[in-house]
């Protein structure tokens, strides 16, 4: 049985002490580093763009933020997807871009408050249902993967007997989430 990382051990049969969580450990981390939480379209980028600039003239990296913390952290788009989704957006004749300090700001045009005014009945898609979920296990989801690297780096460069009290806290670690789940 190898090992799912480099300087591995032992599997979960060999005599290594805790071989058996280390993998458990490394299967873990593999899950943790999919991607995790709603995977929006650009469809949501635009719509997400037009219902922030309705509220008012916004630059790029403040829209990346909006959108990040409106959705709780579920979904931080890149400046891939959204600087491209802005020069559309002004290609289409919906947003102007003004320059100042060597920032564009942009806003909506009387087309672009149109267009976005008729979606405002909709749900913005930072709140949508995959995204509030997300968002309530993102970090939670971020402290179990960086848990897994933490074991996996003691599995790789610890001596027997910290990987002894490893197995020991990562035990523990898993009897008190039970507890709390088991709370009222």
């Amino acid at each position: 049985m190898g090992g799912g990382f480099t300087g591995h051990r032992g599997g979960a049969g060999d005599s290594w002490p805790g071989g058996a969580v280390w993998e458990a450990m490394e299967q873990l981390r593999g899950q943790f580093e999919k991607k995790v939480g709603p995977r929006m379209g650009r469809g949501d980028v635009r719509a997400a763009v037009l219902a922030l600039l309705a509220e008012k003239p916004m630059h790029g990296y403040q829209i990346i933020h909006e959108i990040d913390e409106r959705s709780s952290g579920a979904w931080k788009p890149s400046p891939g997807s959204v600087y491209p989704t802005l020069q559309l957006l002004a290609d289409e004749g919906l947003i102007v871009a003004e320059e100042s300090n060597g920032r564009k700001t942009y806003s909506l045009t009387e087309e672009g408050r149109q267009v976005a005014g008729a979606a405002a009945d909709t749900k913005a898609p930072w709140d949508t249902q995959g995204a509030r979920e997300s968002g309530r296990t993102g970090a939670l989801t971020k402290a179990g993967f960086e848990l897994a690297q933490a074991a996996t780096q003691v599995g790789r460069s610890g001596s027997a007997e910290q990987v002894k009290q490893a197995v020991g806290v990562l035990e523990d670690a898993r009897r008190k989430l039970y507890t709390i789940l088991a709370q009222d």
